[in-house]
């Protein structure tokens, strides 16, 4: 049909400039963050790029959940301001007929939402979350960058460099700025070196340089010269990673070991393809414009409705993983909420004038 061809071809241009421009605001406000979180140290400074890319997975069910809402929005609301909704309208076809071609390409997004829900983005939440925790568990040195004051891992030990050789494990010109037991220290040496100990700790080995001790406040402070001092270094290179949290698991691991926690992720990953589905249908009714007024109005009522039913979904979330409601009422209740209120807002256009039935209007009429 030609009609269906059309909206699908336009469906299909607008959703196309809709994610192109959500996804350069996501992409580039995540490598924003990911420079400035570098430039202090907090993530490795080599793997920006991939990090962003990463990060750019794990939030694309939801971007392509609201792409498929603004497309839908926007091309109904288009058909209403140039008058071609009242032709359709006029030549006794109903709303209704706007269902097929919307849920017609519709499909695929949520076919590819469901994908990315249940097995990419979890798998790229996996990745990034152990790419962080190896950083954090490097060596205060590796972790150094030349020129830069760079907080340890334990917060106990503030670094600065003149210049590092990575693949040497070796440090020239080094300032180390240090507290223990209330006391706070000062050491400068002119070359490090990493060693491992017989039980396979790391230090960091001084050679050449001074340290200062004392309390701050009072006058009593210390000064030592040394050849050579060692700093043991907190975190072994064969510690094994930490868990993952629940939203980096593969969703096979989250069915195999049903905890709350699973089960809220679990939750969350089921609903995200349903929402796209509801949010596509609701976008229809709610894309009415009058021509005359403008087309503001639906649009702010629009991102409302996206907001409450993004924050319904977290709320039921957390309640699931707090044990305050089941799995088996977590999983619909929101989605059903949303379902009547696509149905409400069709019987609206459809059948009721101004929130009254039409059977109910003549007689209004009639009696005044």
């Amino acid at each position: 049909m030609v009609f269906s061809r059309s909206i699908v071809s336009e469906l299909s241009t607008t959703a196309g400039a809709v994610f192109t421009v959500l996804f350069s605001i996501i992409f580039s406000v995540g490598l924003v963050r990911l420079l400035g979180q570098a430039a202090v140290g907090s993530v490795d400074s080599g793997a920006v790029f991939s990090m962003v890319a990463l990060t750019a997975l794990t939030t694309l069910p939801t971007v392509l959940a609201l792409t498929l809402f603004i497309a839908v929005l926007m091309t109904v609301s288009r058909s209403y301001r140039d008058s071609e909704m009242v032709v359709w309208l006029a030549s006794g076809q109903s709303l209704l007929a706007w269902i097929r071609p919307v849920l017609r390409f519709a499909a695929p997004m949520v076919l590819l939402i469901a994908v990315l829900a249940l097995l990419i983005s979890p798998w790229a939440g996996q990745q990034l979350e152990e790419s962080k925790q190896r950083f954090r568990q490097r060596d205060d040195v590796s972790r150094v960058a030349p020129g830069r004051f760079i907080e340890s891992a334990g917060a106990q030990r503030v670094f600065f460099v003149e210049s590092v050789d990575l693949q040497g494990a070796t440090v020239r010109n080094l300032f180390v700025s240090h507290r223990s037991q209330g006391r706070e220290g000062v050491i400068v040496a002119r070359e490090g070196a990493i060693e491992v100990g017989p039980a396979g700790d790391r230090f960091l080995v001084l050679l050449r340089g001074r340290r200062y001790e004392g309390t701050p406040g009072q006058p009593q402070y210390r000064m030592l010269e040394f050849d050579r001092y060692a700093i043991r270094i907190g975190v072994r290179a064969d510690a094994p990673l930490a868990e993952l949290n629940a939203r980096a698991k593969p969703t096979r691991q989250l069915l195999r070991e049903p905890t709350p926690f699973h089960r809220a992720e679990l939750l969350w990953r089921i609903g995200v393809p349903v929402v796209a589905l509801l949010l596509a249908l609701l976008a229809i009714p709610l894309g009415h414009v009058n021509p005359r007024v403008g087309r503001s109005a639906n649009l702010i009522i629009a991102v409302l409705v996206f907001l409450l039913y993004h924050n319904g979904m977290s709320i039921v979330q957390a309640w699931v993983q707090q044990e305050r409601l089941s799995f088996g009422i977590g999983v619909w209740i929101t989605h059903a909420l949303v379902a009547a209120l696509v149905a409400l807002m069709f019987a609206r256009r459809v059948y009721w004038q101004r929130w009254i039935p039409r059977w109910l209007a003549p007689r209004r009429r009639a009696a005044a």
